[in-house]
C-alpha cells in the first residue's frame, strides 16, 4: 500500500527574496518502508519531512496520504492524522523539563483521552521495549543524551502509528550512542512493519535505510539502496 506520494510539490518561503526550499519534488513511500533522506545543510531536507508530517503545507503540488489529497482535508483531519497516524523524533528530544520519563511518554495518551488504566500498561510497555522502565521516574535533566532520544521513541510509539519520522534523531549524540538509538529505530521497522523515514546529513546513519534519497538544493539527486553489509 502506498502511504505518501508527492506529486510534483515545491514549497516556497515568502523571505526576501523568496527561498525555494523544494522544487517540484515527486516521490514515493510505501508502507512498511525504510527510507533515509540525505543531504547537506539547507537542502531542503528538513521541509520535506515537515511535509510529511503536515507540519506545513507545500506551496504548489499535492500530497497523497494513503490515497487521499490532503490538500482536500481540514486542519482537524490532518491533526488526527498527526496525533494517531505519525510518531515524531527529533534531533532536540522535545521532552518537557518538568516532567518525568513516564510523564512524557503519556502526554500523547493524555491528548487522545484515553483512560488512565490503559494509559498506564501502554507507557510501561514502550518503557520496556527501549529499557527505560527503571528509569520512569527520572527527570529529563537526570538522563544521557541516548536515554532522551530512547524516551523520545517511546513516546513516537505509545499511539501505535504507520510512520516515524526521524529529524536528524543522533545529531546530538556521541558515535555509542547514536548506534544503540539507530539500532532500537531499525529494530522497531523490522519487527514491528513501521514505516520509517528519517533525514541526516551522516552518510553511515543514512544506510540504515533500505532506499536512500539524496537531495541537494531542494531537488532530488538519486536514490540508491542499501548494501546490508555496511551496517556490520
Amino acid at each position: 500500500m502506498m502511504l505518501y506520494e508527492l506529486a510534483r510539490v515545491s514549497k516556497v518561503y515568502e523571505s526576501k527574496p523568496p527561498f525555494e526550499a523544494l522544487k517540484s519534488v515527486s516521490f514515493r513511500v510505501k508502507e512498511g518502508e525504510f527510507i533515509s533522506i540525505i543531504g547537506p545543510s539547507g537542502s531542503g531536507k528538513s521541509t520535506f519531512l515537515h511535509l510529511l508530517g503536515f507540519l506545513d503545507k507545500p506551496t504548489s503540488g499535492e500530497i497523497f496520504f494513503e490515497g487521499k489529497k490532503t490538500s482536500e482535508m481540514s486542519e482537524a483531519q490532518l491533526a488526527r492524522i498527526r496525533q494517531k497516524e505519525i510518531g515524531f523524533v527529533f534531533q532536540a528530544f522535545n521532552l518537557a523539563p518538568t516532567l518525568t520519563v513516564f510523564k512524557n511518554v503519556e502526554l500523547p495518551l493524555i491528548i487522545q483521552g484515553m483512560p488512565p488504566a490503559q494509559r498506564r500498561q501502554i507507557v510501561e510497555k514502550h518503557l520496556a521495549v527501549v529499557e527505560l522502565s527503571e528509569k520512569k521516574n527520572s527527570l529529563p535533566s537526570q538522563l544521557s543524551g541516548g536515554e532522551k532520544q530512547r524516551v523520545a521513541i517511546a513516546r513516537a510509539l505509545v499511539t501505535s502509528p504507520k510512520v516515524i519520522l526521524a529529524d536528524e534523531p543522533t545529531g546530538n549524540l556521541d558515535s555509542k550512542s547514536g548506534k544503540i538509538v539507530l539500532d532500537f529505530i531499525a529494530n522497531l521497522h523490522e519487527e514491528r512493519g513501521i514505516t520509517v523515514v528519517l533525514v541526516t546529513h551522516d552518510p553511515y546513519v543514512a544506510t540504515f535505510a533500505q532506499r536512500t534519497i539524496h537531495i541537494k538544493d531542494g531537488m532530488i539527486e538519486k536514490e540508491t539502496a542499501r548494501r546490508k553489509e555496511v551496517r556490520k
